[in-house]
């Protein structure tokens, strides 16, 4: 049997990776932290933090998500998810109790438990016909497993262990504080007797308060229940000291490639049901298309996902836009009102580029994108008094390491950059800092004041709208054209009749 892997094309365990250094600035930490919420026993973070750096390797896994939307596969994953998670909270018991047969009589029910869920997940998940190589895959694994010895001597001497302790029969004489145990020998039922004598009661009577109670049910045995399971052990030591070396023989029961797939098909699961919430609020997402080359990039409808979900929360309407890049352009210019949703649409662009580069579904109705490398973020440090250099020195030195790092098929998202120095040497930096980018050939997007840099080569306008009727609202919508700050400061103007025509008609001439 070959192992197999639903997230990479090898089934070795990877070390845990850290966060990317551009999750904070894009938000993308929040991001996870909401996708994995509820899910955290499966140690899922890693897996957001390992983007993709081959095209096939994404289509593979868009097609397990494909296939988990299918309700068939989704729910029968689901039903086996759950197995998986009774039989750790089984063996997680057996680990901690401290009766030695307690903990036997627990494994034999996490193995059997198991054995279960398995042979019914490798009849279940072929039924469902799944389409994607890596689920088609775990079908032939799973069919060659449980039909391999080790499996089928686990799942045989476990059913017949549950069968003989369930035929186990013993009565107790209890006597004061004494308690004796011993076999049963057939004797009579006397519950029943008394029940039947008590019976005409309650037909002549009516129905009596019931003054029966449930005892607690308690993970860890009290002694005199321990003492009693002793003796029980004494009677029958065939069927117990199978049970011990059932427990020997099959510690290991758990198959590796099992496991892989039930903790690795939760990265699907997960960001799927979140998905499903966002498009039942009326939010789109989709499968983009992926190139290793182009930067003839575009997006439909597309929103931030970390913003939506708090925006839905408080009934608010979550505002979609589009962008496109055609050759030659590179780097995308956003200018427009302070407050109008520029750094937001920043930040969707950044997010986009890094969920397509981890084979997710992204927001919005369409969409292609270039797999990159690495993201890159530039965006405003706090000022600490530890460091010594300025504002702009340090935003300089930052931005000479990334463009060091940057290749072709990388990008960068910069936001007001250049803010802490004058207009004549903003747009200096400005204009070097693009003709790099655009001799790197990488993809950048670069929120600024700076209409002026619209201008160069390489570079496409997008510009944040107001209402047309109320030039101080804002309507969170970019769109791609000429940059226009004058028109929108002469449209205040307009509101608050402070143009020259107005002031001069007020002052009277």
């Amino acid at each position: 049997m070959s192992a197999v892997s639903l997230l990479f094309d090898s089934p070795v365990d990877r070390p845990v990776a850290p966060a990317p250094a551009c999750f904070a600035d894009l938000h993308l930490d929040e991001v996870v932290d909401w996708v994995i919420e509820g899910r955290e026993a499966y140690d899922l973070r890693s897996f957001f933090h390992m983007a993709l750096q081959d095209c096939e390797a994404v289509r593979q896994r868009h097609a397990v998500f494909r296939d988990l939307q299918d309700h068939g596969v989704h729910d029968g994953t689901c039903n086996f998810a759950r197995y998986m998670l009774q039989v750790r909270r089984q063996l997680e018991l057996a680990g901690r109790l401290h009766h030695e047969r307690q903990r036997q009589r627990w494994f034999l029910e996490a193995a059997t438990t198991y054995c279960r869920a398995v042979r019914w997940f490798a009849q279940e998940l072929p039924r469902t016909a799944p389409r994607s190589d890596r689920l088609q895959a775990v079908c032939v694994y799973l069919q060659a497993y449980v039909g391999s010895t080790p499996f089928t001597a686990v799942t045989g001497e476990g059913e017949a262990l549950l069968q003989q302790l369930a035929t186990l029969r013993y009565k107790l004489q209890i006597d004061g504080t004494r308690i004796r145990v011993s076999r049963y020998e057939g004797e009579a039922d006397y519950a029943q007797a008394v029940l039947r004598t008590f019976e005409k009661f309650a037909e002549e009577q009516g129905a009596a308060k019931d003054y029966r109670f449930e005892f607690p049910s308690l993970d860890e045995m009290n002694h005199v229940e321990t003492a009693i399971l002793d003796r029980v052990a004494l009677l029958f030591p065939g069927v117990f000291g199978r049970l011990a070396a059932f427990c020997e023989t099959y510690a290991q029961f758990l198959d590796s490639t099992v496991l892989r797939f039930d903790r690795e098909v939760q990265f699907y699961l997960a960001y799927l049901d979140r998905v499903r919430e966002l498009q039942a609020q009326g939010l789109s997402f989709c499968f983009p298309e992926i190139s290793g080359s182009s930067k003839e990039v575009f997006g439909r409808g597309i929103f931030d996902i970390a913003l939506a979900p708090r925006l839905l929360a408080d009934r608010q309407r979550v505002v979609a836009n589009d962008f496109e890049l055609h050759d030659p352009e590179r780097v995308v210019i956003v200018s427009g009102p302070n407050q109008g949703g520029k750094t937001t649409f920043a930040r969707t662009l950044g997010q986009m580029h890094y969920l397509a580069a981890l084979g997710c579904p992204v927001p919005g109705s369409a969409a292609r994108l270039l797999l990159v490398d690495a993201i890159f973020t530039l965006f405003e440090r706090q000022e600490r008094l530890e460091n010594l250099s300025g504002k702009l020195e340090e935003e300089l030195l930052r931005l000479h390491e990334i463009l060091g790092q940057a290749t072709g098929r990388s990008v960068l998202v910069m936001n007001e950059t250049f803010g802490a120095t004058t207009l004549v040497d903003a747009l200096a930096l400005g204009r070097r800092v693009i003709t790099r980018i655009v001799h790197r050939d990488m993809l950048c997007i670069y929120v600024t004041f700076l209409e002026e840099l619209t201008q160069l080569p390489g570079t496409a306008s997008m510009v944040s709208c107001v209402d047309a009727e109320d030039p101080a609202r804002r309507t969170f919508r970019i769109v791609k054209r000429p940059a226009d700050g004058r028109a929108y400061a002469l449209a205040i103007a307009r509101k608050y009749r402070l143009t020259r025509h107005a002031i001069l008609e007020r002052i009277g001439k």
